[in-house]
C-alpha cells in the first residue's frame, strides 16, 4: 500500500488466534476443562488476533485504508497470520516483519455464547516489537496512528520510554495518536508495572485513550478490579473519576469501553488540546470540547466476544476520520463492536461503513443501561446518555 493511500496506521500486538467450537449448553467454562474428562469440539475457527489483526481488518472492512505493522515468526504461524492477511488486502502483510529464529504469537480462544471468553496465549514476537519495528516511513501520509496493547508485549512496557518514545515520534509527523490495551497478566511482569507512571509518561503523547473498564481499574484502581464484570459496582461517578485522571495524564480524548453496557465518553475541556490532535483532529473543535456521553451497547445475538473492543475502536477511528459528531462516533464504536460479536471471530461480522450506519438508522434496538448514571439525562429514544461533566 503506497503511503498517499494511508488513512491510519495499526501497530503493535498480532497473533494467531484458534477458537474450537464449545459444546451446546454450556452454563460455566469450568464444564468443558475437568481433569481427566474428554470433552467433543466442534470445528475451530482459525483467525489472526491482536489490535493490529482486529482494528486493522474491521477499518478495511468500514473502508479506511488501513497499513498493518506487526512482529511474527518464520514458523507455521507467522505464515498463517501473513496469509490470512494477504487473503483480505494483497498489500495488508507489506508492512509485518518476519523475525528469524523467533515463535510466532497465538492464542487459545475459549468462547462460548453468553460466557465471557478466556485466552491462553503465548506471546511470541511481541515480546520483542520495539519502537524501531515501526520505522517513520511506515508513519509518512497517514493521518492517524494507532497501537494496541503495550501492556501484553514486554519490550514495550518494560523497558522505560519505549512506548513514549514511539506516540511522540508519531505526534511530532502530525498524526492523531491512539492507543488501546489489554487487562496486564497480574501474573507476570506486567503485574509489577506501575500503570500510573506509565499513562503518566504516555497519554501527554496520546489524543485518544480507548481502554476497557476492566484494563483501567487493573491499572488505575486495582482495589476495584472486578467491578466492570457482571454485578460489579461501575457507576457514572467511577467512570468520570477514571477518565478525569487520563485527561490529566494528557489525553484529548478518553473513551472507556464497557462490553455489554456500551461506549463511555469523556472529552477535555480544553480547546487549544483538541485543536492539537493532528490531521485526524475534529473539525469542529468546540462541538467535543469537554463532552461526557454514554452510548448503550446495541443488542445482538452474540456468537463470540473476541475482538469485540478492537472493532469498537476501528468504529470509533472511523467515525472521527469522517468528520461526525462525537456522538455519532461513540455510536459508530458501540455498533462496531456489536456487529463483530455476531460472529466468533474478530472482523468477519463487521460490515461496510454505510452497511453500520444504514443498520443504525433503521432503529437498532439498544440495550437497557445497568450501570447507576445519577445526574445524568437521557435523549428522548435513550440511544445517548449525557453526563454532568458535559
Amino acid at each position: 500500500m503506497s503511503a498517499d493511500e494511508t488513512e491510519v496506521v495499526i501497530a503493535g500486538h498480532i497473533c494467531l488466534d484458534i477458537i474450537p467450537e464449545l459444546p451446546e449448553g454450556l452454563e460455566r467454562i469450568e464444564e468443558a476443562f475437568t481433569p481427566g474428562r474428554l470433552t467433543a469440539l466442534g470445528p475451530a475457527a482459525v483467525s489472526t488476533g491482536g489490535a493490529v489483526a482486529n482494528t486493522g481488518l474491521a477499518l478495511h472492512r468500514l473502508g479506511v485504508p488501513a497499513r498493518l505493522v506487526g512482529k511474527v515468526g518464520d514458523d507455521l504461524f507467522g505464515r498463517a497470520i501473513l496469509d490470512y492477511l494477504r487473503r483480505r488486502g494483497p498489500r495488508l502483510a507489506d508492512d509485518m516483519t518476519v523475525a528469524p529464529g523467533e515463535a510466532s504469537s497465538y492464542s487459545i480462544v475459549i468462547s462460548a455464547p453468553r460466557i465471557d471468553r478466556l485466552f491462553l496465549h503465548c506471546s511470541g514476537a511481541n515480546d520483542t516489537f520495539g519502537a524501531d519495528d515501526v520505522p517513520p516511513r511506515a508513519l509518512q501520509g497517514a493521518r492517524a496512528f494507532h497501537f494496541g496493547y503495550p501492556t501484553a508485549m514486554r519490550r514495550m512496557r518494560s523497558r522505560r520510554g519505549e512506548t513514549e518514545s514511539l506516540f511522540r515520534a508519531a505526534k511530532n509527523l502530525g498524526l492523531t495518536t491512539s492507543l488501546d490495551t489489554t487487562v496486564p497478566d497480574t501474573a507476570s511482569d506486567a503485574g509489577r508495572t506501575d500503570w500510573a507512571d506509565f499513562l503518566r509518561r504516555v497519554l501527554p503523547h496520546v489524543d485518544l485513550f480507548l481502554p476497557s473498564i476492566d484494563e483501567l481499574l487493573v491499572m488505575l484502581a486495582p482495589t476495584h478490579a472486578g467491578a466492570g464484570q457482571p454485578g460489579g459496582l461501575v457507576s457514572g461517578t467511577m467512570l468520570a473519576d477514571l477518565a478525569g485522571r487520563l485527561l490529566e495524564f494528557g489525553a484529548a480524548v478518553a473513551v472507556i469501553k464497557l462490553g455489554d453496557q456500551g461506549v463511555y465518553l469523556r472529552t477535555t475541556a480544553d480547546v487549544s488540546r483538541l485543536e492539537r490532535m493532528g490531521r485526524a483532529a475534529p473539525g469542529a473543535a468546540d462541538a467535543w470540547c469537554g463532552c461526557e456521553l454514554l452510548a448503550p451497547a446495541f443488542e445482538v445475538d452474540v456468537a463470540g466476544t473476541t475482538g469485540a473492543g478492537d472493532c469498537a475502536v476501528a468504529g470509533f477511528l472511523t467515525g472521527l476520520l469522517r468528520g461526525h459528531s462525537p456522538a455519532e462516533v461513540l455510536g459508530a464504536a458501540a455498533a462496531a463492536g456489536a456487529a463483530s460479536a455476531e460472529q466468533p471471530d474478530a472482523t468477519s461480522g463487521v460490515p461496510t461503513w454505510d452497511d453500520l450506519r444504514g443498520r443504525i438508522a433503521a432503529g437498532w434496538k439498544r440495550r437497557d443501561v445497568a450501570i447507576p448514571l445519577p445526574g445524568w439525562t437521557w435523549n428522548d429514544d435513550r440511544t445517548l446518555a449525557v453526563g454532568p461533566n458535559g
